[in-house]
């Protein structure tokens, strides 16, 4: 056991002195955040390009009268309608006229408009379209009953309604949660669990396959067992992963930190809930009403809304299970990528063995994001129980709480399965980590499960 502690103190050390792993470790929440924060704001504010659409109309007069209105212009697209004009010949001068694209609206609205552009249109422009024909089209349905004052009875009625979800727990007691946060997290526990596990087991399969090729594990298997090598190896490294998510969970606790005492400190959601209109039937309020009271910006509030929805999730469950799944996880890729190490001379040689192992944790993260949509699923499920799939699938389910006999469930077989795979592994590693010059297979690999002695 001391010549094990040895060597998973050689490990550590070396790794966690390596520039690489200061430079991941401060630039991993960096990168992890653009994804959260920066990607959406990109997504909605990154095309404001100024663009003009032909609008060219095939369809009863009535309908043509009122297109002009039908499509508001939009804060960076306006709307031209071009009369007695073949959409055929636009299309093919459209560019030379100073248009983005045409809009094409034929007879059979409900099935057939197309949009030409030489460029792949913006998903909000076509949703602008999209809701303004459609509206129109309502519009023109509810005119058939001969409604007097249509429009002002359509703007009066127009209403948005959010829907808060609140959770109960058996005590019959509830607090409010988010699940757009609940998908944020399930999106971050599922990706960053399949990056540490993929990135780490490749550490260990990297480190045998150098300590092999330079003969240093001649000298070091003189000492210890090729058995205490490798899970000395596996575990320095494990901890060196450890030691990383616990500085991430530190830096996370410290922005949160810094959010809710700098940020919202003056945000409070009783008076966010005063400032609201009392009326919500009407609304014009009156301007002498909103003189008396605080006006709190909407994103603020919005802000301070999720940031509470997101401390109302079950903290120590979700980085309790991260920790347990990543050990577990690790554990069973890294001893499997050690094995694999350990029967080849060069890393070059891996890729005959890489494609079975990294199939099943590709297909875990793949069916993780699908979860994200139905955490309940007979798939999502079955996948969260498979030890080689289940650290992914089951950290983007645990967002959405998932009944406990389930994480139990799916804990206990991956402590059976880890255990059976570095039994396994061992075996391998033992034959394999003194044998050159001869190109492995698996059919070799089984052969060295085999062996006695």
């Amino acid at each position: 056991m001391n010549k094990i502690s040895v060597i998973i103190k050689r490990e550590y050390i070396t790794r966690v002195r390596k520039k690489s792993f200061i430079i991941m470790t401060v630039l991993a929440p960096l990168l992890m955040a653009s994804m959260v924060i920066v990607l959406p704001i990109l997504m909605v504010t990154g095309n404001k390009d100024f663009k003009k659409i032909a609008v060219v109309i095939d369809g009863s007069d009535q309908f043509k009268e009122n297109l002009k209105n039908v499509i508001p212009n939009a804060e960076n697209a306006d709307f031209e309608y071009l009369p007695n004009t073949n959409v055929n010949d636009i299309v093919k001068t459209f560019d030379a006229g100073g248009y983005y694209g045409v809009l094409y609206i034929s007879p059979d609205i409900l099935t057939a408009p197309q949009m030409y552009s030489k460029k792949q249109p913006p998903i909000g422009l076509l949703d602008h379209i999209s809701n303004s024909l459609g509206k129109e089209i309502e519009k023109q349905k509810l005119l058939e009953y001969n409604i007097q004052n249509l429009d002002s009875i359509l703007n009066q009625i127009r209403t948005k309604v959010n829907v808060t979800t609140r959770l109960v727990d058996e005590t019959g007691h509830s607090k409010e949660t988010s699940t757009g946060i609940a998908m944020v997290l399930a999106y971050i526990g599922g990706f960053l669990m399949y990056m540490l596990v993929f990135i780490f087991g490749a550490q260990v399969m990297r480190g045998v396959i150098e300590e092999k090729t330079s003969r240093v594990v001649e000298v070091i298997v003189s000492s210890v067992k090729p058995v205490q090598l490798m899970m000395g190896k596996i575990i320095g490294i494990a901890l060196v992963g450890l030691t990383q998510f616990m500085i991430w969970v530190i830096l996370t606790v410290g922005a949160v930190t810094i959010v809710k005492t700098v940020v919202l400190k003056k945000t409070d959601m009783k008076e966010i809930t005063q400032n609201l209109p009392q009326n919500i039937m009407t609304e014009q309020q009156p301007a002498a009403a909103a003189t008396n009271t605080t006006v709190t910006s909407p994103e603020l509030a919005e802000f301070s809304k999720l940031f509470d929805s997101a401390m109302n999730q079950n903290w120590l469950l979700i980085i309790t299970a991260f920790i347990f799944y990543f050990i577990t996880g690790y554990l069973l890729y890294a001893s499997i990528f050690a094995a694999i190490g350990s029967a080849v001379d060069n890393e070059t040689e891996t890729q005959q063995f890489m494609l079975p192992v990294t199939i099943p944790i590709i297909l875990g993260l793949v069916v993780a994001m699908g979860t994200m949509q139905n955490p309940e699923s007979s798939l999502a499920f079955w996948f969260s129980m498979i030890p080689l799939t289940s650290p992914i699938v089951m950290m983007a389910r645990i967002p959405f709480h998932v009944p406990g006999w389930q994480i139990a469930l799916s804990m206990a077989l991956m402590v059976i399965t880890f255990i059976a795979f570095v039994w396994m592994a061992a075996k391998v590693y033992r034959t394999g980590i003194l044998m050159y010059g001869k190109k492995s297979s698996w059919k070799e690999l089984l052969k060295w499960l085999r062996y006695r002695g």
